[in-house]
């Protein structure tokens, strides 16, 4: 008998942590494509634009190696998750036996996924923005409209200045 619930508070512990994090990354989908706005450049048509937008999505693409940012926010969850479970049953293993490892699998899921979430969140973002730049860089080479840092967009003003008059008796 007392193997049997450990058999199952096994199982729990497998599918447990890849249901929880399977449902926290499903309520903040990424977006898979590029996060900034284009324009058409000057003097190009609207359909020179799309066919531009549709190279440089896959040109971005290719830069962060075809992984979207859900997708990697998912994959860096569920390792965590997985993670800490493995290492909360081998700590209570260790330290309580067999009713040690239920207990230690179950703590481990919750810090593996409490820390899973945040590495999924850091993973989407860099993903995302790794993405943007390279789409930015290509549809700013095809000559479309982008977005710039607002320092970019003009020349500083010059400031001349007359030195003094000499002093008296100079």
């Amino acid at each position: 008998m007392n193997d049997s619930i450990l058999t199952r508070a096994k199982r729990r512990a497998i599918w447990l942590p890849l249901a929880a994090v399977a449902g926290l990354s499903a309520c903040t989908v990424m977006p898979t494509g590029p996060s900034v706005m284009a324009l058409p450049g000057t003097g190009k048509s609207f359909d020179q634009f799309r066919a531009d937008d549709y190279n440089c999505r896959q040109y971005a693409s290719g830069q962060v190696g075809g992984v979207s940012a859900n997708q990697a926010a998912t994959t860096a969850g569920v390792g965590s998750a997985a993670l800490g479970t493995a290492v909360g049953a081998a700590a209570g293993a260790a330290f309580g036996g067999g009713r040690g490892a239920a207990v230690g699998a179950g703590a481990g899921l919750l810090t593996g996924s409490a820390i899973g979430m945040g590495a999924a969140q850091g993973s989407a973002y860099d993903i995302q923005r790794r993405y943007d730049y390279a789409y930015v860089q290509c549809m700013y080479a095809q000559g479309e409209r982008v977005p710039m840092p607002a320092g970019y967009g003009s020349t500083p003003r010059r400031y001349y200045y007359t030195p003094p008059p000499p002093p008296p008796g100079y």
